[in-house]
């Protein structure tokens, strides 16, 4: 005798609920989502620590030069103190400067000439200790302070040249990539000139915004025909 609870029949063509999956529900009434194409293409927005500071230089020329002259001056004098501390005549180029430096008023020629030498070397200086330098690699976007990455503004402008180069109309074009703006000039054998200028500034915006630049400079474009003959 079969003591089992009878079950409801199952339509032609049904499934269980243990078999069904759940249809996909999009934001309205239940249509199913999908996304759009080329979303995935679509270039990440800056996030917290999108503006970046710019690479320092360290600066290898100027700071081998100073401490070239640092250490050839310190060392010549250090070598006439010690000549004089042993009992022998100091050097004939620190006599006379002692004389010059006793005997020559302020506003004389060479003294103005050289303090302001010396000034304009300590302001050059200054300049390169305060400033960051590296002027030709472009901080990029980056979400951690452990990774920073650089991009080269003559590699960027390569990249947004081999763009603006698929465009109809376009014979040439010259793409200068600079910390704030980006200039092309371009020329044009056929088409319209506003619209061919309309499209490259479309592309260069696009391919500007997809570079993952920290702070994106702005797009200057000019169309012009090619010379004749």
């Amino acid at each position: 005798m079969d003591l089992t609870k009878p079950t409801r029949p199952t339509p032609p063509g049904a499934v269980r609920g243990s078999e069904a999956a759940p249809a996909p529900s999009g934001p309205a009434g239940g249509v199913p989502y999908e996304p759009a194409a080329g979303a995935g293409d679509a270039p990440e927005q800056a996030g917290p620590h999108a503006h970046a500071g710019r690479f320092w230089s360290v600066r290898r020329v100027p700071a081998g030069i100073v401490a070239a002259v640092l250490l050839g001056a310190t060392g010549l004098l250090l070598y006439d103190v010690s000549a004089v501390r042993a009992d022998q005549p100091a050097m004939r180029w620190r006599r006379r400067l002692a004389d010059e430096l006793a005997t020559r008023p302020l506003d004389d020629t060479w003294v103005i000439a050289g303090a302001a030498v010396a000034m304009a070397l300590g302001l050059w200086l200054l300049v390169l200790a305060v400033t960051p330098g590296l002027r030709r690699v472009l901080p990029m976007r980056h979400d951690g302070a452990d990774l920073r990455a650089g991009l080269d503004r003559f590699a960027a402008g390569l990249v947004l040249r081999d763009r603006a180069m698929e465009i109809a109309g376009v014979r040439s074009v010259r793409v200068d990539v600079g910390r704030r703006k980006v200039v092309a000039r371009a020329r044009s054998h056929f088409r319209d000139l506003d619209e061919v200028r309309d499209d490259l500034d479309t592309v260069l915006r696009d391919g500007v915004r997809r570079l993952g630049l920290a702070r994106q400079p702005r797009v200057s474009v000019s169309v012009r025909r090619p010379p004749k003959g």
